[in-house]
């Protein structure tokens, strides 16, 4: 059986397409056509394939007066160009695609790739709050809405998912990800990648994934942007792996490298990572691709002499595709020709590529694209979409004397400036989100509650903020603007006060030595607590923060994050009752600051103590200033249903390797209200040859119970479940007593063991 296929008006590319058998198996046809492809290309052809321009001008209008533009464009028509990023418009995007197959020699389509990571126009909540749900579904349902928009305007690259897992609020890019844990992001990093790519990569809105930072990015020193990363193989292999490494087995067609060294190696040029690990011991067959501009900085970093020796380094590394800086295109042919590179590897890196091209149907139609398939960006239906995602997300850290839900014929005195903000709520990495589109806090609640809401700004966020500085200004600088809040705040049945952080405090190149509340929010708070005590705390930010005076003062507290376009309408669902919040923290909450790096995983060390600094002990692990653990525990979340956990057993107290243990726990709905409870369990090896952190996450499920329901819960453990690599080349589970800890969150849990042999 033939199979005709669409190349390019090169007559030589469509006889050797249309030569090509296909075989039975769809997997062996396109390596088929890869290898048929690849043999017709010179080596110039090759390298060509190997290079990704940034989009900096526009190709439906007049080149600007740049020297290099017109070299650019003839780049493309010799097929020097493989993908191309930042190119936002389907017109933009089909005649530089027109180029690269109507003129060029092969007619090679190209990519077109861009930082789509929580949304396109339809904004959904930043990735760690879809983490809070504890529900791949979400990650998958978030991409699927963002993988529809982006394709329907030209694109078929995104770069992302981000997958870094990270201990350190401080990094500006815990937003991008999954927080803390490796189990929890490797079942995001799953739902995100299904969500870009669908059940199959050639559909006209599915998007070719691209999981970054590859690898060790989130583990900066003092959680500075782009600084360098140090650890131990137990922890990249145990931690910092297992995300990608879920990534791959959900199919994802790229990885990108970070900015970081690792060890002493820069991460673009770290052949233990991206050969041995991610290609050989994995199987990935996508490619990879470096960051913006990493290549150069081998040299900044100090371990390539000059350009030439970068490119090098980079590319026999394993890094396939580079990004922008053309030291591909400039040295690769030279260093060939020298025998410094092996074409085999040239041949491996091009195969990589053209695999990816071919999964996505671009050959058989390099402007499927571009053209209008009938996708409503921000429709009705994607901003429900947002909507219900956004409630799945947020997280009720307190609710005193059940504050919440609130009554709706309630006089309610909404303050702070961020509850007024339509464009806070979008988040930082919005892709093309349209600025000042988002439902405000505010609105949200006039919509749910009506004409009995009044609003106070109290104060505003400076517009140097889109200079990444974030300033607190008040309107009134002889009363710091409290006068008008503390006055609605007297008249007010309840006060719903929004604090927090500006969108641009989070995300690359934010990161803080702070992670406390800015300006005068805290006093502000505190002021307007003292004439009215019943204030619900509505927090905004991109990352965790340090509120030890909001958790023991306010009545109730709603983690919301940067929620997305329906941000307003999905708090109001919560504060008033119409949604019963079931999110849980996929990230430790600290008292201050000083306690960063902080993450439930750690190990216990020789002489541990939890919360004992004010007992007058002295030389334990603690601080002598504050509490060893976190303010709300990784896990942790309330529900306004009251859920029991009871009747812990296991079925044997026996694992024998082969085998498995059936972990069972009641859970009971002990409350009036429906809802879903996010049921967690965790292991400890208490005693090993390597130590062990004090609890590992290894299974959830999240439950729905009606009113007074009670279930039994089940879970399988797994030999594989106890293992850990304890080198690169050793992975296995050691014989002895495990201890395992089921529960809401992972403090508070009931506890039970066996023995494994």
């Amino acid at each position: 059986m033939r199979k005709t296929v669409f190349c390019a008006t090169t007559a030589l590319v469509i006889g050797s397409c249309q030569q090509a058998e296909q075989p039975s198996d769809a997997k062996d046809f396109t390596e088929a056509r890869v290898d048929s492809l690849l043999s017709q290309m010179t080596l110039e052809e090759k390298v060509g394939q190997l290079n990704m321009y940034n989009g900096t001008w526009d190709f439906t209008g007049p080149v600007p007066e740049q020297a290099d533009a017109q070299e650019r464009e003839d780049q493309i028509r010799s097929g020097g160009v493989s993908a191309m990023l930042n190119v936002l418009t389907p017109e933009a995007i089909c005649a530089a695609q027109r180029m690269a197959v109507e003129q060029s020699r092969l007619g090679i389509p190209m990519l077109f790739g861009y930082d789509v990571i929580h949304g396109y126009k339809t904004m959904m909540p930043i990735p760690l709050g879809q983490a809070s749900s504890w529900d791949p579904t979400v990650a998958e349902r978030a991409n699927r809405v963002a993988a529809a928009e982006a394709t329907s305007e030209g694109l078929s690259l995104a770069f992302g998912p981000m997958v870094d897992i990270t201990p350190d609020a401080r990094w500006g890019r815990i937003m991008e990800g999954a927080g803390e844990d490796p189990f929890l992001a490797a079942r995001m990093a799953e739902g995100w990648v299904k969500g870009f790519q669908g059940a199959d990569l050639s559909e006209r809105h599915s998007i070719a994934a691209c999981a970054k930072h590859f690898a060790g990015y989130g583990f900066a020193e003092a959680g500075k942007e782009y600084n360098t990363t140090d650890m131990s193989d137990q922890t990249l292999l145990n931690v910092v792996l297992p995300p990608f490494h879920a990534a791959v087995d959900a199919g994802c067609a790229a990885i990108m490298n970070g900015f970081n060294d690792l060890n002493g190696v820069p991460v673009t040029a770290d052949a233990y990572i991206q050969r041995t690990q991610l290609k050989e011991a994995w199987g990935f067959d996508g490619f990879v691709l470096s960051d913006f501009n990493s290549v150069p900085e081998l040299v900044t970093h100090g371990y390539s002499a000059d350009m030439p020796e970068a490119g090098k380094a980079a590319f026999l590394a394993g890094s396939d595709m580079e990004m922008e800086s053309r030291l591909y295109e400039r040295h690769l042919l030279d260093q060939v020709r020298s025998g410094e590179v092996s074409e085999e590897l040239i041949d491996d890196a091009v195969r990589r590529v053209l695999r990816i091209k071919f999964r996505l149907g671009l050959f058989e139609n390099p402007y499927k694209y571009c053209e209008a398939e009938g996708i409503e960006i921000m429709s009705e239906a994607h901003l429900q979409e947002a909507r219900d995602l956004a409630r799945q997300s947020m997280v009720l850290l307190k609710n005193e004397a059940a504050t919440l839900p609130l009554q709706k014929d309630a006089s309610i005195g909404v303050i702070g400036r961020l509850a007024q903000s339509k464009d806070v709520p979008l988040g930082n990495w919005r892709a093309q989100a349209v600025e000042n589109s988002a439902v405000s806090l505010l609105e949200g609640i006039r919509v749910a509650a009506g004409s009995k809401v009044e609003f106070a700004e109290g104060y505003r966020i400076s517009a140097g903020r889109r200079s990444f500085i974030f300033d607190m200004e008040w309107a009134d600088p002889s009363e710091k603007g409290f006068g008008e809040a503390i006055q609605l705040a007297r008249r007010s049945d309840v006060v719903v006060m929004a604090l927090g952080e500006d969108c641009y405090q989070t995300g690359e190149g934010r990161s803080q030595t702070d992670v406390g509340l800015k300006g005068d929010q805290l006093e502000l708070f505190h002021a307007v607590r003292a004439v009215n005590p019943n204030v619900v705390v509505v927090l905004m930010n991109g990352r965790p923060l340090a509120v030890p005076d909001i958790q023991q003062h306010a009545s109730a507290i709603l983690e919301s994050w940067h929620a997305g376009s329906q941000a307003g309408h999905a708090i109001a669902d919560i504060l008033f009752g119409d949604h019963n919040p079931s999110g849980k923290l996929p990230v430790s909450f600290p008292h201050r600051t000083g306690q960063e790096p902080l993450y439930y995983n750690h190990k216990k060390t020789g002489r541990p103590v939890t919360n004992d600094f004010d007992k007058g002990l002295v030389f334990w692990a603690h601080y002598s200033d504050a509490p060893v653990e976190a303010l709300y525990p990784f896990g942790y979340g309330l529900s306004y249903s009251r859920f029991i956990y009871s009747e812990l057993e296991i079925n044997d107290s026996i694992l024998r390797s082969g085998d498995d243990l059936e972990v069972r726990v009641r859970l009971t709905n002990d409350s009036k209200v429906a809802g879903e409870e996010v049921i967690q369990l965790y292991i400890r090896d208490p005693y090993g040859s390597l130590t062990r952190p004090v609890k590992e996450l290894k299974a959830f499920q999240k439950i729905h119970l009606e009113a007074g329901e009670s279930q039994l819960v089940s879970f399988r453990l797994s030999e594989e479940d106890l293992a850990y690599h304890w080198s690169r080349e050793r992975f296995e589970a050691e014989p002895g007593r495990f201890e395992v800890y089921v529960g809401g969150n992972s403090r508070e849990v009931l506890q039970t063991a066996f023995t494994f042999r």
